[in-house]
């Protein structure tokens, strides 16, 4: 349909121009406005895949990925928290450590997972297990899917902030190779608990923000109607990420997503994986961090005059 609109634009365009009439600046005016509903559009569509009920979550991908997958628990210090799960796997006979968030698809499910919101526990496990795969030398892999950090009560009490805000130190100078693949919703800093890494990707249609687009309608635009504005605005599709070097590739997805070849989507995944994991472990540990950190104090800068001629 936005395909049509701008043919019919260009078609009036030039109808205009040749019968001489002075329209052009409405013209353009409705040009404008078309474009930025198209944005609004992809944005939201990318939102609705990204949280698809039936797209493959974490567990999907670690079954079809992985051999021997064996889950490991606890913190040590207050207890399990099952919205994140951790353990150690084979890839391709190569020993890995995997971190990932965990949704339900069922009510139970979803009550057991905490919607995939984790408390402190989980990402001091998370931590905990990072540190055991640098001490023998294994890649880390981290799968991320969450609308964010638990924010209730007990979290705050217990030290969310601290929690997410140590592993996002403690990662950056981990010896070993860190892998991440956003594979649905990548929200605020309950996704940035788990993904400081040497490579990020994206799933084609996933999403990375530092708020969800219904927030950000809220709080910024004063109208919770406005999520499909406020989606265009974040910038948070995997297109938008790669092109501000958040992430360092974007994962295609078969023919509308993940959820509808989830063996296709895996076997994508897999490849990105083997390839790096087989590159980063050639290279000296201390480079590795060293790069890290430099990619990592990258993001973020940007030219205000360079950005104002993109828009």
């Amino acid at each position: 349909m936005i395909v049509n609109f701008e043919d019919k634009l260009t078609e009036l365009k030039n109808l205009i121009s040749e019968a001489g009439i002075d329209a052009l600046e409405e013209l353009k005016q409705l040009e404008t406005k078309i474009h930025a509903s198209s944005k609004s559009e992809i944005a939201w569509k990318r939102v609705e895949l990204a949280r698809h009920s039936e797209r493959p979550y974490s567990l999907d991908y670690i079954r079809r990925i992985f051999d021997d997958f064996t889950e490991l628990h606890g913190d040590r210090a207050f207890g399990d928290d099952a919205a994140i799960v951790g353990g150690l796997a084979f890839l391709d006979g190569r020993p890995v450590t995997i971190l990932a968030n965990q949704k339900g698809r069922t009510l139970k499910e979803n009550m057991h997972r905490n919607y995939g919101m984790a408390n402190p526990e989980g990402y001091r496990k998370a931590l905990r297990l990072a540190k055991e795969a640098e001490k023998f030398s294994r890649p880390i892999i981290s799968f991320i899917d969450t609308s964010g950090a638990y924010p209730g009560i007990g979290a705050e009490e217990r030290g969310i902030g601290e929690a997410i805000a140590r592993n996002l130190r403690d990662f950056s100078q981990l010896k070993t190779p860190i892998v991440c693949v956003i594979i649905g919703e990548g929200g605020s800093g309950g996704a940035l608990g788990l993904c400081v890494g040497d490579k990020i990707y994206m799933l084609e249609n996933a999403i990375y923000s530092v708020i969800s687009p219904e927030g950000c309608a809220s709080i910024l635009l004063r109208d919770a109607a406005r999520a499909k504005d406020a989606a265009a605005m974040l910038r948070i599709t995997s297109e938008d990420l790669l092109a501000f070097n958040v992430i360092n590739g974007v994962i295609d997805e078969p023919a509308g997503g993940a959820h509808a070849d989830p063996d296709a989507a895996a076997a994508s995944i897999k490849e990105i994986l083997l390839r790096d994991i087989a590159d980063l472990k050639a290279r000296n540990p201390s480079v590795l961090v060293r790069y890290r950190n430099q990619k990592i104090l990258k993001i973020g800068h940007w030219n205000e005059s360079s950005c104002d001629q993109k828009d």
